[in-house]
């Protein structure tokens, strides 16, 4: 609302301005986190910290000051009123997001006219507000939508963290304090060009169709000659038993992708016979953490028999006469974790490269093992999935990040920017669809990162579609037992076109 929709945000700094010289303090540019974006609770705390005023009587004056301002009269931002009437032409609904409190969000509602939003959540109406994602996870779930098919237009960087953190692409239009861009993110100097068209473009996860999207599991899939091969990584997270009757979830949205094979990662010993068994598929399990299961014939077994926790294993795929794929799946070392040390230690370049020597080496220890397989990549396609714990030198310029630089330099493309060329328009986000907060209590926005991945190599194979996939509205750790998603990592499908490889008849 503030700054976005009206120019409330410069009122707001108005009133703490005034507010904070009245307790002998002035604001400077540092303050701008601790205001800019925030509910009047969390300014009124910093400041009674900073000046020893009781917290209350700043809270109240605050809400005064600021409630006298909007009163006075509010002045919609450029470009706002004639978008939102834009998107109740088009049948686009619109909910209003604010950590203002409900009296000062009614009055901004009341003044611009009443039926511009079908849902307005305020500070009000969640236990937490921005820069948790719960206010946008709670309009989203009002609007009966998922978050990865909107779009949140914010103007504060705490603006952005909430909507980020709940799934949502977003347009940046910075009122007071500049914004970056980034993966998922848009940024534009004011909504005076912004159309339902542009932001339609801008929604990049909605890579997780609805099931209708795919075809049914059987249609094709049967033949002894297939024309197509749809491929699947998927990190369990810990066979999946964080969340209640896991099994049947995954085998469900195993069945309605219409996937083929699955790479799979913490299988936690047995979810690659379980779930094989289940759906009559073939399977191979290769210790505790690795497995593949896959509806067409496993012929050949390749690898270790036992990896370890981490490394990788892999599968002889026969799909029909004369045409068979080699398929890894890998899982490697999450420690020490790259995104946490750029995010919240100010690494980077040849710090953050270096510290992915553990995650190298493992990577180099599977390609060695794949040489003989992609050797061959012109007669049997090859295929390496998996949880790599690492983001993509294609995806992010701040570091070398020389694990997916390995598989790239071994003859592996990957499947899934080679669909979706652009990362900031689809950044791919795997990590994480239930963690959006630091586990460490801290409330830092948890850092999302596209981990997981489908590699191939071989003119066997060529890239049709490549999505990631997270069904329903997950919550957010640890309230994840009710998930219908039972994974904390979202799935990476691609779907390949099957030409003849060279050399095969």
């Amino acid at each position: 609302m503030d700054g976005t929709l009206v120019d409330t945000e410069r009122l707001w700094w108005e009133a703490v301005e005034h507010v904070a010289a009245g307790l002998g303090r002035s604001l400077t540019e540092a303050d701008e986190e601790d205001v800019l974006g925030r509910p009047v609770e969390h300014t009124a705390e910093m400041l009674s910290r900073a000046t020893g005023a009781p917290f209350a009587e700043v809270a109240a004056d605050l809400h005064r000051e600021f409630a006298d301002r909007v009163r006075s009269g509010v002045v919609a931002r450029p470009g706002a009123l004639r978008l939102l009437d834009a998107l109740a032409e088009d049948g686009v609904p619109t909910a209003l997001v604010t950590a203002s409190p409900r009296v000062i969000a009614d009055l901004v509602v009341e003044g611009l006219g009443a039926g511009r939003f079908a849902v307005t959540v305020t500070a009000d109406d969640t236990p937490r507000t921005k820069p948790a994602p719960d206010p946008y996870l709670a309009a989203c779930r009002a609007l009966g939508v998922e978050p990865a098919s909107c779009v949140a237009v914010e103007d504060t960087r705490t603006g952005v963290s909430s909507a980020e953190a709940a799934g949502c692409a977003v347009l940046a239009v910075p009122s007071l304090a500049p914004i970056a861009a980034a993966p998922g993110r848009t940024v534009r100097e004011s909504l005076e060009d912004v159309t339902p068209a542009g932001l339609r473009d801008m929604i990049t996860t909605s890579e997780a169709p609805e099931s209708s999207d795919w075809p049914e599991a059987s249609d094709l899939r049967d033949s002894s000659d297939p024309r197509e091969l749809r491929v699947m990584s998927w990190n369990l997270w810990y066979g999946g038993t964080k969340v209640r009757h896991h099994r049947e979830k995954q085998l469900k949205i195993i069945l309605e992708s219409g996937v083929d094979v699955v790479g799979l990662q913490e299988t936690y010993g047995t979810a690659a016979r379980e779930l094989a068994d289940a759906l009559g598929w073939e399977y191979h399990q290769a210790g505790e953490n690795l497995g593949v299961i896959s509806r067409f014939p496993i012929t050949g077994r390749l690898g270790a028999a036992d990896p370890g926790f981490y490394g990788g294993t892999g599968v002889r795929v026969t799909l029909g006469p004369d045409q068979d794929v080699v398929l890894w799946s890998a899982h490697l070392d999450y420690t020490p974790y790259g995104p946490y040390e750029a995010s919240f230690d100010g690494f980077a370049g040849p710090e953050l490269a270096a510290h992915e020597s553990v995650r190298l080496g493992q990577m180099r220890e599977i390609l060695a093992a794949m040489a003989p397989d992609l050797a061959a990549r012109d007669t049997t396609p090859v295929l390496l999935v998996g949880d790599f714990n690492a983001p993509s030198h294609l995806d992010r310029d701040d570091s070398e990040w020389p694990v997916t630089r390995a598989a790239e330099e071994a003859g592996l493309r990957d499947s899934y920017r080679e669909a979706r060329p652009d990362p900031v328009r689809s950044p791919g986000h795997t990590w994480s669809p239930v963690h959006t907060e630091h586990e460490d209590g801290s409330g830092r926005p948890e850092p999302q990162d596209r981990i997981d991945y489908v590699l191939y190599a071989g003119t066997g194979l060529k890239v049709l579609d490549s999505r990631t996939l997270v069904t329903g509205t997950p919550r957010t750790w640890p309230d994840v037992e009710d998930n219908d998603w039972p994974s904390d990592h979202a799935a990476v499908i691609t779907t390949f076109s099957l030409g003849r490889a060279v050399g095969s008849d």
